[in-house]
């Protein structure tokens, strides 16, 4: 599956949505309740400075005493305690406020990283068990963007815009009681007019989708970018690619800019409208409670607290357009992720699969028929039978099929059709995990992850012992490259091991599958890229490696095909001979004679 061609079809369903987030949010439901019983207090107090207007300008402004009356006693404050009185208070209040404020932020960021790490977690495990043609369709930014990015705007925003919403709710609702207290004449109008406001917002919704869609496949391409100039340096600096990838990195930025712009273009109406709309509210009530004010049913402090309630109220309409973009991108990216959740990886294990437990007999290729592409087999009636701990070298024209017929032993790729049996059974019998713990592999680019030597030669039996350890070092030749390291075996790599030379690597991926020691041992060309004097010593420890194994090699080495035990020669796919080196040569006009004859004499004069 391409991801760069999902649209998050379902960014619009928010039930549905909310439905599959639920279960990271559920484990952290006491501290979200926590977080809302403190936003709900943070926007109730948005209304205390509104309803401090009113006694303030009723009793301070005016000079008037409060005479009230409690159990029967009368009471008085005086206009002079009012004016000590409201300006503390509102600082108290602010200060109270602020605690708050930061708590609800603490919680909210602590809930919503927590989530965003849950997602994380499940979406790279989901990633590790995808086969080798998913990341063959998909380039490394996208992967990064949809896999990284999308999880952190999703889970993250989703905390944190219920948590906006619900603390501009109740602020909405406190400040509303304030203007209900002030004049329910006059609340009416502006509640009204604030559902007008919401109007436009279901305008451009699908605007936003598409918009939010097109950034994060331009996100993960730039990504790519970035990621192939880096791996491929080497090569941009000797063909002088500057230009063109800083050509391409153009190209994507701008394209983002159109994309956001006309976003922009279409959306950013909303705002003057709302803004036009809540100025018609604010103008409607002045000149009605200008009216109320003459006519003596209302007071001037209770007409300053609401309009004040009034403009505190409609602030966060004006800036909806602003929000509900940024809430459309969380659900966007929610899609997004769910699309990656519901990715199920094109080879499995079968329910009733069984394990394989070592090699008894041999290996077999019947009518086996494989494509990459609809209708373009690659490997065409392969008919093929290796018995135990024999080696078969495999050699043909570049193209011919080769590294395909060794990948489709580990089920990398699945065959279109025919069967590949050891013992007898379809590899498809056997669970996935077993079928390739039974194998190891050493390829002609190795590659070595971030960490210790030891590390990575660890990787092929975590559980190996001191002792298999350095049986494993000594047989692959390591020995004297690890005493040469100031911190020997746990010398930290680079990012794959680019601090140690070709062969150096080779030898660890050598040194890494002996340890994991299989009866079935894929050599695919691992000598290729290397001198003559690397070569040597590489050869040396896939000597050790492949003692008492069953081998398949893609070689290009004369010594190692002429003491394989037989030949496999591929070209366009088939298999079109097969035998030792003397039966092969013996074939008049032979293929295998023919490559003989082009590639490997000269090595034989050579030697």
């Amino acid at each position: 599956m391409k991801l760069s061609n999902t649209t998050a079809q379902n960014s619009f369903k928010y039930g549905w949505l909310l439905s599959r987030i639920w279960p990271y949010i559920k484990p952290y439901m006491f501290r979200i309740i926590c977080g809302f019983l403190v936003a709900i207090p943070l926007g109730l107090l948005d209304g205390v400075t509104a309803f401090a207007l009113k006694p303030f300008m009723d009793y301070v402004v005016g000079k008037q005493d409060w005479i009230f009356h409690i159990l029967g006693y009368e009471f008085t404050l005086t206009w002079q305690m009012f004016a000590f009185i409201i300006p503390f208070g509102v600082i108290a209040f602010a200060g109270f406020q602020g605690v708050l404020r930061y708590l609800n932020d603490y919680i909210s960021t602590w809930t919503s990283q927590r989530i965003t790490n849950d997602v994380k977690f499940d979406l790279f495990h989901k990633l590790i068990y995808m086969n080798p043609q998913f990341y063959d369709e998909n380039p490394s930014g996208i992967i990064i963007s949809r896999y990284m990015s999308d999880p952190q705007t999703a889970s993250a925003g989703i905390v944190d815009q219920i948590k906006t919403i619900t603390t501009s709710l109740f602020g909405a609702l406190g400040l509303i009681a304030v203007m209900l207290y002030s004049s329910w004449k006059l609340a009416f109008i502006g509640v009204l007019v604030l559902c007008i406001a919401f109007i436009p917002v279901a305008l451009i919704r699908k605007r936003i989708k598409a918009a939010s869609n097109k950034n994060m496949v331009i996100g993960g391409n730039i990504t790519t970018n970035i990621n192939e100039t880096y791996n491929g340096n080497k090569v941009m600096a000797a063909y002088e690619l500057q230009g063109r990838q800083e050509k391409y990195f153009r190209n994507q930025i701008w394209e983002s800019f159109n994309v956001n712009m006309s976003l922009t273009k279409r959306a950013a109406w909303m705002s003057p409208l709302m803004y036009l709309i809540a100025s018609c509210g604010i103008a409607t009530v002045l000149g009605y409670g200008t009216h109320l004010i003459t006519s003596g049913q209302m007071t001037a402090g209770s007409f300053a607290s609401f309009v004040t309630s009034l403009l505190l109220l409609y602030k966060p309409v004006k800036t909806l357009g602003g929000t509900l973009t940024g809430i459309q991108n969380i659900f966007v990216a929610m899609g997004r992720v769910f699309e990656l959740f519901d990715l199920e990886p094109a080879i499995q294990s079968k329910k009733d699969a069984i394990e394989l437990k070592g090699l008894n007999n041999k290996i077999e290729l019947q009518n086996v028929w494989f494509e990459y592409i609809q209708n373009q087999p690659v490997l065409k009636n392969m008919n093929l039978a290796i018995n135990k701990n024999e080696t078969l070298a495999i050699v043909g024209n570049s193209g011919g099929g080769k590294s395909t017929l060794i990948n489709l032993l580990p089920r990398f790729y699945d065959i279109k059709s025919g069967s590949i049996l050891i013992d007898g059974v379809d590899i498809r019998d056997y669970t996935i995990s077993s079928l390739r713990h039974n194998i190891a592999m050493v390829f002609q680019d190795n590659f070595l992850f971030s960490g210790t030597i030891r590390e990575n030669i660890l990787m092929g039996n975590p559980e190996a012992t001191e002792k298999e350890l350095n049986q494993a070092i000594e047989s692959a030749h390591l020995q004297e490259m690890i005493a040469d390291l100031p911190q020997g075996l746990d010398t930290l790599l680079g990012e794959r091991g680019m601090t140690l030379s070709g062969g150096q690597r080779q030898r660890v991926a050598i040194a890494r599958a002996m340890i994991k020691n299989t009866p079935i041992v894929i050599l695919d060309e691992a000598t290729s890229a290397l001198d003559n004097k690397s070569e040597a010593v590489v050869q040396k420890a896939l000597d050790n490696l492949i003692k008492d194994k069953t081998v398949f090699v893609i070689a290009h080495r004369l010594s190692t095909i002429k003491n394989a035990d037989r030949i496999a020669v591929i070209n366009e796919g088939e298999l079109v001979e097969l035998g030792n080196h003397d039966e092969l040569m013996s074939i008049e006009n032979g293929q295998y004679k023919a490559l003989y004859e082009m590639q490997f004499k000269n090595q034989e004069v050579n030697a």
